[in-house]
């Protein structure tokens, strides 16, 4: 009976490390990279790293990142000048851009089709909402006078749920001594991304609630619903005046990039009021006829960062003084 349990153990001790060995050579996890605060207090990627961002079952996505000196990702380093027309992209994942090769990102997509006359700098970052983004231009505020066009990325939903910059703690956990060296393992970066390890965890809640039962929250009315949802409009309005008061605006040269059809009139009402610059994709990806976004989540595809990237430059070429 023990050799067997020694040679169950032994066995599976291989198989293990096969499946790590198999996992590495095709690479099916992802390499996640570090990421921490600078002396600014901006969260962001710990600079001058590369590897693959792995996405989707049976990778579904695979495609190369490289941070640049700066901590994004980018094919190129962060130097506006006062000779070149220089663009930022200031943004969350979808800006990023960790489901496409760093090579052919938004960026490089305005760059082409304003046939290389501009520099594109993205300062994409997954989970950066608009404080994050304010925070990192009023923080790099002598490397942002010298940039021609900034547009930033909201999600009414999302992105407005605090008026004042905090370093988010929760992000940095994924920093610890513990989950690095879980990371260390691609088998088990794998087998979390596919969602093997969600019954074990599914059980343990399970478990835990019912030591502990939740008090189910109450369901509200169609009326107590719309009451809230205004409530919470009105709340994320007045967190966006903050911001900007804080941090400050500029309207001559900052513009938002927004899906009105997932945005408050509330809020559209006051832009427009108010002289705020907007692009709205909304209608653009309506008339695509084809899809805008991945199959397995709701990031954009190449189609729909390709649109994202034609009106951003549509827009440019508008403006006097891409034209002068």
């Amino acid at each position: 009976m023990k050799k067997l349990i020694l040679k169950s153990g032994l066995y599976f001790l291989l198989i293990l490390i096969c499946l790590e060995i198999i996992v590495r050579i095709f690479h099916l996890a992802k390499d996640t990279p570090t990421r921490y605060v600078d002396q600014n207090n901006v969260e962001k990627w710990m600079p001058n790293q590369n590897g693959y961002a792995v996405s989707g079952n049976r990778r579904q996505n695979f495609s190369e990142y490289r941070i640049n000196s700066s901590g994004y990702n980018s094919y190129r380093e962060f130097t506006p000048s006062k000779e070149s027309i220089d663009v930022a992209l200031v943004g969350d994942s979808f800006i990023e851009g960790f489901h496409q090769n760093y090579y052919n990102s938004i960026g490089k997509k305005i760059e082409t089709n304003l046939q290389n006359n501009v520099k594109v700098m993205e300062f994409g970052y997954a989970g950066y909402d608009m404080a994050d983004q304010l925070h990192l231009i009023n923080a790099y505020k002598d490397l942002f006078k010298d940039i021609d066009y900034v547009f930033l990325g909201i999600k009414f939903s999302n992105d407005l749920n605090r008026g004042e910059y905090a370093v988010v703690q929760d992000r940095l956990a994924l920093e610890s001594p513990i989950n690095k060296m879980l990371k260390k393992s691609k088998l088990l970066v794998y087998c979390k991304s596919i969602g093997v390890l969600d019954p074990p965890q599914l059980l343990f809640h399970r478990i835990k609630n019912s030591i502990r039962p939740v008090i189910p929250k109450q369901k509200l009315t169609e009326q107590k619903l719309k009451e809230k949802q205004i409530k919470n409009d009105r709340k994320y309005l007045e967190n966006f005046k903050n911001l900007i008061a804080l941090y400050g605006y500029d309207k001559d040269k900052f513009v938002l990039l927004l899906d009105s059809s997932s945005t408050s009139n509330i809020f559209l009402d006051y832009l427009n009021k108010n002289n705020f610059t907007y692009i709205d994709f909304f209608s653009a990806f309506e008339k695509s006829g084809k899809p805008t976004t991945l199959i397995y989540d709701r990031h954009w595809n190449n189609n729909g960062r390709s649109i994202i990237a034609s009106l951003i430059s549509s827009y440019i070429k508008k403006d006097n003084r891409f034209k002068k």
